[in-house]
């Protein structure tokens, strides 16, 4: 695992791409819609993951 990965700029760096398909009309806006969707799923998804992974035991 890396801890130096960082989220929101790998969510930027994938919108900005999925953003100039649309624009350069590699894709439809129904495409674009999709693919936001399921990149909105995936950002979630990995925050979920990433949020209190790290405990440390105070017992021992």
């Amino acid at each position: 695992m890396t801890y130096n990965f960082d989220l929101d700029k790998w969510y930027d760096s994938e919108l900005y791409l999925i953003q100039l398909k649309l624009k350069t009309g590699e894709i439809t806006q129904n495409e674009y819609d999709d693919a936001v969707e399921i990149l909105d799923k995936k950002f979630e998804e990995m925050w979920k993951r990433l949020d209190g992974t790290y405990q440390i035991d105070l017992n021992n």
